[in-house]
């Protein structure tokens, strides 16, 4: 290999990433500080942190790292223009050191991770030419609670994204080294999903998982798709859902052209994907698809939000509160995020039609 191509590009040629905390008394800040401060992530990008400099300097010191980034207090004029430097904090620190004194969920912790979020959306929707905004955003763990707490009526980032950016569909996967998973439905008690499933839900992840694939390099990439009920309900025994909503959901894709299988059953359809038989898996709920994930690449898996006019990644894990100050969180699902989201930013982004 030629060893130029070796070379990180200038610093003015790399995408903008931006980077929110979260909450702000989980391990966001800890993960962020060790990711970012491995030199070959830092060569990806320049980066954004809008978080809070005392509690990343506190995990900081914790893990005998020492500072390597700008501080800018995030109302500042200077924080319109002046994010030339590799590592730039946008520093709220007006939200006091709740995360080194309290683990759990606050209502403070909720305004802060909420306000983080929002303004980084904002940069991120403005237009190229203006000089604070960001190619991508990469997501630090909130807390759930934390933002009822604070008022807020979305349960999750993918929901508040979709709605500030005014996103009618958006899907939720996640990305590893040995398994894509798609989710046709997230946040949604067990008991709400037959309810809640529709043709179109189910046809989204395929249609949005199919093109995150070919974004990711994947030329000709293979579906799966899950059954609801056990056993894929073994011809209508145990459930109709397969035959009335996720069979027509794969039908539509097939004509969409589109190499799609199933609906398999689910306990069975993760090991062929392992296996290298599919490219990606359609689950039908949270916990579905989530499971296998977590259990084979619970520090490697990327939270990837498709739909989106704009690039979104994330962690796969929580805020992880009894972990906090103990300088034992691993920070390689923060990394594996913040590499997947340099990729696309210099790639066509995944959006809707």
């Amino acid at each position: 290999m030629d060893e130029h191509a070796l070379k990180p590009k200038p610093l003015s040629q790399r995408p903008v990433i931006g980077i929110t905390m979260g909450e702000p008394a989980g391990i966001g800040p800890e993960v962020i500080v060790k990711a970012l401060a491995d030199p070959s992530i830092r060569a990806l990008g320049r980066f954004v942190i809008f978080g809070m400099n005392e509690l990343l300097s506190y995990a900081a010191d914790l893990a005998e790292i020492n500072p390597y980034w700008w501080r800018l207090q995030h109302d500042s004029p200077r924080a319109g223009y002046d994010l030339v430097h590799g590592v730039v904090v946008l520093d709220y620190d007006e939200y006091s050191m709740l995360g080194q004194m309290v683990r759990r969920p606050t209502k403070q912790g909720g305004y802060a991770s909420l306000r983080f979020l929002d303004d980084a959306i904002t940069a991120a929707i403005k237009s190229p030419d203006e000089s604070s905004r960001i190619d991508a955003i990469v997501t630090a763990p909130i807390c759930k609670e934390s933002w009822k707490l604070a008022g807020c009526r979305f349960p999750g980032h993918t929901e508040l994204l979709a709605k500030r950016t005014g996103t009618k569909r958006v899907v939720m996967m996640f990305e590893s080294p040995k398994l894509r998973v798609a989710l046709a439905t997230v946040h949604i008690p067990l008991v709400e999903i037959r309810n809640k499933l529709t043709i179109g839900r189910v046809f989204d992840p395929i249609d949005f998982g199919h093109k995150a694939c070919l974004s990711l390099g994947i030329d000709s990439p293979r579906i799966a798709v899950c059954g609801l009920n056990p056993h894929a309900s073994e011809n209508g025994q145990f459930g109709d859902e397969e035959r009335r909503i996720i069979s027509p959901a794969i039908e539509m894709a097939r004509h969409a052209g589109i190499d799609v299988h199933g609906p398999f059953p689910a306990d069975t359809i993760f090991n062929d994907a392992v296996a290298g038989k599919y490219d990606l898996v359609v689950a039908m709920y949270h916990d579905q698809g989530l499971i296998p994930i977590k259990l084979l690449a619970f520090d490697e898996a990327v939270n990837l939000t498709l739909g989106l006019p704009i690039i979104r990644t994330s962690v796969d894990h929580g805020t992880a509160f009894n972990l906090v100050g103990q300088n034992k969180a691993n920070p390689g699902s923060m990394k594996a995020a913040i590499r997947l989201a340099a990729k696309l930013a210099t790639r066509s982004p995944v959006r809707a039609d």
